[in-house]
């Protein structure tokens, strides 16, 4: 009986809490359509306090952000919009914008066509994205299988035994491809500058020579971390410590 209690108190107090995040979303969205930037940045971020997380929260946060001309933050939530959804194609095209307003003007290394192909296709789904493709292939193959072993004529068993063949292929792919993704997520840490100016150093240590000097809003690759500074690379790979107080990871 005491379970049941405390299984419907949770159930309560999860439905409760919905209901007020969705109360502060609804109060946040026309704070920004009258121009109330700020309030609505503040309940934005309560809502992402109380557990909420979606694409289209942290979307409407940088929105509200990059009204107030706050690069860095901006450019965190879109970033971060992007990571739930890769595919938000309005995060995409307002993170441009956003990207516009930095100082820091970073060439990107030349890739391989074969390489840009394949980095394309994997960037179009989430880890759990080509997961999910992985599944449904697997069930589809299995149908045409059953299909296929159960047909008593030639040309239906060639159009089965076909089926099988590409569901067969699509969910290796997708295999191949979820692996890849969840393995840039797992080695690629990456952190948006939040300090206006900071000095990227040629070591861990605040005495070390300046090596170069990046500006907020800067997306850089996180390496590795020591005694406070965090090792850094940029996309023309050019490598550095920099203070983690002046960064925040995505």
């Amino acid at each position: 009986m005491k379970n049941w209690i405390l299984i419907l108190f949770l159930a309560l107090s999860v439905s409760i809490l919905a209901q007020d995040n969705d109360s502060l979303f609804n109060q946040a969205s026309q704070d920004y359509a009258n121009g109330n930037y700020s309030d609505a940045i503040n309940k934005y971020e309560q809502i992402l306090a109380n557990g909420e997380v979606s694409a289209n929260l942290y979307y409407n946060l940088a929105n509200a952000h990059y009204k107030l001309n706050h690069i860095a933050p901006s450019i965190y939530s879109y970033e971060k919009a992007l990571l739930l959804e890769p595919n938000h194609q309005d995060a995409k095209n307002n993170l441009v914008f956003a990207q516009n307003m930095t100082l820091d003007a970073i060439d990107n290394l030349p890739k391989s066509s074969l390489s840009k192909i394949v980095n394309g296709i994997i960037s179009k789904l989430s880890f759990n994205g080509w997961a999910w493709i992985a599944v449904v292939a697997s069930f589809i193959l299995v149908a045409f299988f059953l299909l296929y072993h159960f047909a008593n004529r030639a040309t239906k068993k060639r159009v089965f035994f076909s089926g099988f063949v590409v569901g067969l292929l699509v969910m290796i792919s997708s295999v191949i491809f979820a692996y890849l993704q969840f393995d840039i997520q797992e080695k690629k840490q990456f952190a948006i500058v939040f300090a206006e100016e900071t000095d990227v150093l040629a070591e861990p240590n605040s005495s070390s020579s300046n090596a170069f000097t990046l500006h907020e809003g800067t997306k850089i690759k996180i390496l590795d971390d020591f005694n406070g500074f965090a090792k850094i690379e940029l996309t023309d790979g050019r490598q550095g410590w920099m203070k983690e107080n002046d960064l925040k990871e995505l």
